[in-house]
């Protein structure tokens, strides 16, 4: 199976964010594991450095952005995905280069806590302990 997963998924794992970090901890192990193959999108890992230099020193906050590109594969931001993410029936721009950058990517599902921000999508959308749910059927 292959996933993009969403800022907010990272953050809940980086932040140790309860309730919520319990579940995406899970998802990144099934990634370490490879059991899925997932992807960050390139927006993701920009949005991330930015967070993280808030409130680590740089070098920190680099050294997290090397393990995370380590474990995940990158989906690309480029013109055609911006192009498409202009058409998209997906509101937030943000969240339609989000969707689109997946979609080039070639993965099959988003997981994210904002399964309402993909209404349009064509990709299958979880949340969190929802994929994991599906995933153990």
């Amino acid at each position: 199976m292959r996933v993009i997963i969403d800022t907010n998924v990272v953050l809940d794992v980086l932040l140790e964010r309860d309730p919520f970090a319990k579940a995406a901890v899970d998802i990144f192990c099934l990634v370490e594991e490879s059991r899925i193959d997932a992807f960050l999108c390139a927006t993701t890992i920009t949005t991330i450095d930015y967070l993280l230099t808030q409130s680590l020193p740089a070098s920190k906050a680099r050294d997290a952005l090397r393990k995370l590109i380590s474990l995940f594969e990158i989906a690309t931001v480029n013109r055609p995905v911006i192009e498409r993410a202009l058409g998209s029936k997906i509101h937030d721009f943000e969240d339609a280069v989000f969707d689109e950058a997946g979609q080039m990517a070639g993965v099959d599902s988003v997981i994210t806590r904002n399964i309402k921000d993909f209404t349009g999508s064509t990709l299958r959308v979880f949340e969190p302990n929802e994929f994991l749910a599906q995933l153990d059927r």
